[in-house]
């Protein structure tokens, strides 16, 4: 990706090293992977139990500053590309933004632990990355690459997005209406469609910035594959259940980022209409 040399976004708030207090961890959901991202690309972390961590006398590495570097830049591209299409739609965006954090971490939406991946908390308009999360990635996942890493980026702002426009209000007032599994169906729809949205930011990033290199999708797609809902089932417990779902099978992820990509237009990134995911 050609992100050396470019903007990097100001809407970035380092908290690495300070200790998160009490924090939000995975439970009940089976496996050290299923854990660590059940709710990475947009869950909920205070549905999580609590658990005690906290961080200090944190160094970073020369990698891990140059990882912040590049997602910095993604985040100011983003701001880019969505002023451009909320303009089109004679709407004004308002930036999220977006905290670095190491081991936990407080948010408006309660606490976190780096387990739970990177998220997105409605409550403050934030996204929050523990930058170990690129090495989790890269190791137990497979899916390397810095374009990877972006797709991640990119997706939760997806969900600021989605809260922007009143979709995730929408999904959260039925939760109390429907059971798990219908929820669950909604989940899927909603992490699904910020997939999309991740594509159609791709689509604006190679069109009217030329971000992409050769092998950028691939890295996108890859990683999209590798946090399906159905791999993670089978990597953590041996076997799927279709109705815990949440994020979408992988599959499904693939598709409809790819969609995005193709796209780039909005209103093709509706999976609530959709006939089929």
């Amino acid at each position: 990706m050609k992100w050396r040399g470019r903007r990097s976004s100001s809407n970035i708030e380092d908290r690495r090293g300070r200790s998160g207090g009490r924090v939000a961890v995975g439970g009940g959901i089976g496996g050290v992977i299923l854990v660590i991202l059940y709710l990475v690309m947009g869950g909920d972390p205070s549905a999580l139990m609590q658990q005690d961590t906290s961080s200090s006398g944190y160094e970073a590495t020369a990698e891990e500053e140059e990882l912040a570097e590049m997602v910095g830049v993604v985040l100011a591209n983003t701001e880019d590309v969505w002023h451009e299409v909320f303009q089109e739609r004679g709407d004004v965006y308002q930036e999220p933004n977006l905290v670095y954090f190491t081991g936990a971490v407080q948010s408006a939406c309660g606490g976190a632990s780096a387990a739970v991946g990177p998220f997105y908390c409605p409550a403050d308009s934030k996204v929050y990355i523990d930058l170990s999360f690129y090495q989790q990635m890269k190791n137990e996942l497979n899916a390397p690459g810095d374009f990877a890493m972006a797709y991640v980026v990119a997706h939760e702002v997806g969900h600021h997005i989605q809260n922007l426009l009143g979709i995730s209000k929408q999904v959260q007032a039925q939760r109390g209406s429907l059971s798990q599994t219908e929820y669950n169906a909604l989940s899927v729809k909603l992490e699904l469609q910020a997939d999309y949205l991740a594509g159609m930011w791709a689509h604006y990033a190679q069109n009217d910035f030329q971000m992409l290199e050769e092998g950028d999708i691939e890295e996108a797609l890859n990683a999209a594959n590798a946090i399906g809902d159905d791999r993670l089932q089978k990597k953590s417990q041996g076997y799927v259940v279709p109705d815990a779902f949440t994020h979408g099978t992988s599959e499904q992820r693939v598709r409809w980022f790819k969609k995005g990509f193709v796209s780039g237009q909005l209103e093709d990134g509706d999976t609530f209409k959709a006939q089929s995911l």
